[in-house]
């Protein structure tokens, strides 16, 4: 196969996505006559079949399931192709596209890119995905993003083009609903042993900065639960069911937000924070409003 034909790749992966060739021609505008032609062509410029009865339905061969694998990789880049070429058109808003490591507290998150909401007076809109740090980084290297927010930096031996850009340091405090929090500060942080704690999952790398501490200080929490969301951790904070971590960087939000209090700090345990480029030096008026900012008044 020398040349693929994109029409006869649509009217399968058509097919494929609406379950019928009946429910495809309704879609294409077209008769099921010609999408059955067109697809048959496609089988013998392949030189297998792609489509099998099932009963009274289609289900997709073996050389199916790879075509609409690689289909739908084509058709969605060229859906966003669509979109990045609708935005640069004059006028419109350009696009900011974000990765955001799931481990990274929510409250940073919105602190570090408020910056661009707030100050591009409808110039830029901010696309946010969440994820793990390794698949972002892989969708960084393809510029499916344009930037990508971290707790940790790019691993070492990772063969991504990619740049770190340091934004800050915060410490690590303990938070408590106003309720508890009192009772808890008293005696910090000989307190804490048997107290209820909400941590995150053991997996992350806080998680081991923080076992170590209350080793270090020899005091034995309760653990009550643990979380591998940042944001769903403080909800049941705000709801006192226990003590929890948070970066001091978000003091003040804690306090409004989930009525916390800082019932003392954990002290040598920080979080860094990461703004992942793909370029040494960042050029992106947008990036450049938001590591500024944050290294000036976020995290100063």
């Amino acid at each position: 196969m020398r040349h693929l034909n994109y029409s006869h790749l649509l009217y399968f992966w058509t097919v494929a996505r609406e379950g019928s060739v009946r429910k495809a021609a309704e879609s294409l505008h077209l008769t099921p006559q010609t999408i059955s032609g067109q697809i048959k062509l496609l089988e013998e410029s392949i030189g297998a079949p792609l489509l099998q009865r099932l009963g009274r339905g289609i289900a997709l061969t073996e050389t199916g399931r790879l075509v609409h694998q690689y289909a739908d990789e084509i058709f969605s880049l060229g859906a966003e192709l669509s979109q990045r070429m609708q935005s640069a058109a004059p006028g419109s808003p350009t696009t900011l596209t974000v990765g955001i490591v799931s481990t990274l507290p929510k409250l940073v998150t919105r602190r570090t890119l408020e910056p661009v909401v707030t100050g591009s007076e409808g110039s830029v809109r901010l696309v946010c995905r969440e994820g793990e740090l390794e698949s972002l980084l892989g969708e960084l290297a393809v510029h499916r993003l344009d930037l990508v927010l971290s707790d940790r930096p790019v691993p070492p031996g990772l063969n991504v083009k990619a740049y770190n850009h340091k934004l800050g340091t915060s410490d690590i405090g303990l938070f408590a609903h106003k309720r508890i929090a009192r009772k808890y500060a008293k005696r910090f942080p000989v307190s804490l042993d048997g107290a209820p704690v909400l941590l995150p999952v053991d997996a992350s790398a806080l998680r081991r900065r923080l076992d170590d501490w209350f080793e270090s200080n020899k005091v034995a929490p309760l653990i009550v639960a643990e979380f591998g969301d940042s944001a769903l951790l403080k909800a049941f904070g705000g709801a006192a069911s226990g003590l929890y971590p948070a970066p001091m960087a978000i003091h003040d939000e804690l306090e409004y937000m989930y009525h916390a209090r800082c019932v003392g700090a954990l002290d040598g345990v920080a979080e860094s924070y990461y703004a992942i480029s793909p370029e040494r030096k960042i050029n992106h008026p947008s990036v450049l409003l938001i590591t500024e900012t944050a290294r000036s008044q976020t995290f100063a």
